[in-house]
């Protein structure tokens, strides 16, 4: 008996062996032909779901993958319960509490035992992670109790580092540390596999759209009447950074602060400073939309922010019942950001953002470019674009933002960028909000898009958008 089942064990093994030789898009399209429309060595097709399975040819994939690993039948992997790694370099552990704050590690999830993450690492391909990020987090949106959080860690080798219940994502977002210095696109791709995980994303990082910098010239060139403007008590979020509320020209304008980062001290006031200011200063520095409410969140420092941060920030702004949000502010594309600003336009929000100061060959700018994001790029007192402005179809209007004077730190100070120039933006808006409280923000976008002043070649293009923001004009227009 144990004769003929060394038997029936080689001759399965040697299947295996013919079937392993064989490249995995050759078996795979041998027995599904509509695979054969699919090319997994095009770097384009490397996160199509098929590729994925295979192991992909793409440059990004995991180390096992880029080998050309050779994957066993579930049959033999049966047969070998716990295949061994490839060997790999040990990581330096990062600094970090050995267990997850909060209390003693979990234990392993219901149905199975952990699973080790250098395991994981053989057969999960690399998720290719494009724009700045922090090294050693990931975030990711679970299905389920803080339970399940903990088995989740415990399963993938991570520190929970923050949870929390976001509004507008609608679920729990975890903020997730790699302890073991795994790269954020294996563990993201590690993650997946497990179900209760809906949204897995870099912690990307975001700076603010300040270029290196004279009577305010914005009233004149939007056509906006300054001694007519007013934004009485209409409710603006500014995400930015702190402020400095003993200037003048913030006198009586913050109706709220939070602050999305509270464990970092302030040492940087200015730019927010200007923002709130553009946007609704009084006194010799008056805004574009006087009496407006500022609520204000500070997810800034040194002119860097992460993802987690302005989530958190977007969340507070919402639960202000704010009618625009201003986000003077450029990162990489990243889907946890784009849900968020889909459900607050849902919410009714206008949602205001720079285009980004990287330059005309410069990657698109989030989350300026994201549907329902009005993306603002700057012009200068003659209606010229400002040189180190981002270009691209995202672009939707412009507006001044070259070489104004604006409220900065407890004074004031000229400033240059596509931040102020989307302060400009979202201040003429609260100028239309006053005066008709029942416009949609459906309908602001289509009255600044249709009255736009056309600059550049004919009709919208990658530059000026629809052209120079006209509020006379968007204020008179009507559906």
């Amino acid at each position: 008996m144990a004769a003929e089942a060394l038997v029936r064990f080689a001759a399965i093994l040697a299947a295996a062996m013919t079937i392993a030789a064989v490249p995995a898009s050759a078996q795979t399209n041998a027995t599904n032909p509509d695979r054969a429309k699919i090319d997994c060595s095009n770097e384009a097709n490397a996160t199509a779901a098929d590729c994925v399975k295979d192991g992909g040819g793409a440059k990004g994939g995991s180390g096992a993958a880029e080998a050309g690993a050779v994957f066993l039948p579930a049959l033999i992997v049966d047969l070998f319960p716990n295949p061994i790694a490839p060997p790999a370099p040990v990581p330096t552990p990062r600094p970090g509490p050995a267990t997850p704050p909060g209390g003693n590690q979990a234990g392993p999830p219901p149905g199975g035992p952990i699973v080790s993450p250098t395991d994981l690492i053989a057969v999960q391909p690399r998720r290719a992670v494009t724009g700045e990020f922090v090294p050693d987090e990931v975030l990711v949106t679970v299905d389920g109790d803080a339970g399940a959080v903990q088995q989740i860690a415990a399963s993938f080798g991570l520190e929970v580092r923050s949870q929390r219940q976001s509004r507008l994502l609608g679920t729990t977002l975890v903020r997730f540390g790699i302890p073991d210095g795994r790269p954020v696109g294996v563990v993201l791709a590690q993650l997946a596999a497990d179900g209760r995980t809906q949204r897995r994303e870099p912690n990307h990082i975001y700076s603010l759209q300040q270029a290196a910098g004279i009577v305010n010239y914005a009233f004149d060139r939007i056509a906006l009447d300054a001694k007519q403007a007013s934004g009485e008590n209409v409710r603006i979020a500014v995400i930015d950074t702190g402020i400095d509320d003993t200037n003048p020209a913030l006198a009586g304008v913050i109706a709220g602060q939070f602050d999305a980062m509270p464990d970092v001290p302030i040492e940087k006031r200015d730019h927010g400073t200007s923002i709130d200011g553009l946007i609704a200063g009084v006194g010799a520095l008056e805004g574009m939309a006087p009496g407006a409410r500022i609520y204000h969140a500070r997810a800034f420092e040194g002119g860097k922010s992460t993802m987690d941060v302005i989530l958190s920030a977007l969340d507070w702004a919402a639960d202000q019942n704010v009618s625009i949000i201003n986000m003077s502010f450029v990162g990489p594309k990243n889907d946890l950001l784009g849900t968020a600003c889909r459900n607050a336009r849902a919410l009714g929000m206008v949602l205001v953002a720079a285009a980004g100061n990287n330059g005309p060959k410069a990657p698109y700018g989030y989350p300026a470019a994201f549907d329902g994001v009005i993306a603002v790029t700057a012009t200068d007192a003659k209606d010229g674009l400002m040189p180190q402005a981002n270009r691209g179809a995202y672009v939707f209007i412009s507006a001044p933002g070259v070489e104004m004077v604006a409220p900065s730190g407890a004074g004031s100070d000229v400033v240059t960028g596509t931040s102020f120039a989307a302060a400009i933006v979202s201040g003429a808006i609260a100028n239309l909000i006053h005066a008709d409280p029942n416009r949609s923000a459906d309908d602001i976008e289509k009255a600044l898009a249709a009255t736009a002043k056309d600059l550049g070649p004919k009709g919208r293009d990658n530059d000026f958008g629809f052209g120079l923001l006209d509020t006379k004009a968007a204020e008179a227009a009507k559906e």
